[in-house]
């Protein structure tokens, strides 16, 4: 993130993206790190603790109604002309920084059966499966994705992305509907061999044992994959299998109620 900012600092307005976490956090660091202005526009179900984190980078935040209403208005931002929007999964530089992850983990493990990865917009997975068939194209690579939020179940079974109702999940990092613009689609559609659909109790459950079995905080769309293991929709016998944890940005009443 930092170098893709960098890259570009002589010619670059301010930025402006949406973020439900993690990558407005990122993409904080790497604009104050350059010396560039960045509004993020975020959901207002955020946990506090993804909010409080991204505002401490220095950047100023807009609260909206839920995911789809931030990124509607980021890019409404960006095509003002005003700022430069930097989507948090549709852009190859994004992409290309979350292929490094698969880049790690098959230099450690280079005969990994599958790997596990929670899908929202599905950059990180793109990402990775860009990666991974390169490098290893039998090892297989899974999408876990919530019931509440399934834009790529639904989009892929239609053959096109689709509009889907987004109901409230813990795993708010995953959840929105897709940019009909975005470049992951296809690129989940060519490589990514399945997708594992997660319920909630199955993901309240994936939280609770990694903080009680691992003592690791995961957040819900960080715990997502392990909840696709745990709920027994994924093949483990016999199997070689890496589970990707992506987040920790939980507020504590709800790890406690949880735990």
């Amino acid at each position: 993130m930092l170098a893709l900012v960098e890259e570009r600092r002589g010619d670059v307005p301010p930025l402006v993206t949406a973020s439900a976490g993690n990558h407005g956090r990122a993409l904080g660091y790497a604009a104050r790190a350059a010396g560039l202005a960045l509004t993020v526009y975020v959901p207002g179900t955020a946990p506090r603790t993804k909010i409080d984190a991204i505002r401490r980078t220095g950047a100023t935040l807009q609260t909206c109604r839920d995911y789809d209403d931030a990124e509607t208005r980021a890019k409404q931002h960006g095509a003002s002309g005003s700022a430069l929007f930097i989507s948090p999964y549709s852009h190859p530089d994004v992409m290309a920084g979350a292929g490094t992850i698969a880049l790690e983990i098959l230099e450690e493990q280079p005969e990994l059966d599958t790997i596990v990865v929670p899908i929202g917009g599905g950059g990180l997975i793109s990402g990775m499966a860009i990666a991974i068939k390169g490098i290893s194209p039998r090892t297989a690579v899974v999408g876990a994705e919530v019931e509440a939020s399934s834009p790529f179940t639904h989009g892929l079974a239609a053959g096109r992305i689709v509009t889907i109702e987004v109901r409230p999940t813990l795993a708010d990092g995953l959840a929105g509907n897709l940019d009909p613009d975005t470049i992951t689609f296809d690129i989940v559609r060519r490589l990514v061999d399945r997708i594992a659909l997660v319920s909630e109790p199955q993901l309240e459950q994936a939280m609770a044992a990694i903080a009680r079995e691992e003592r690791l905080i995961a957040e819900g769309a960080g715990a997502t994959g392990a909840a696709a293991i745990l709920g027994g929709d994924i093949e483990l016998r016999g199997r070689r299998i890496a589970v990707v944890l992506t987040g920790a940005n939980i507020d504590l009443d709800v790890l406690k109620k949880l735990i």
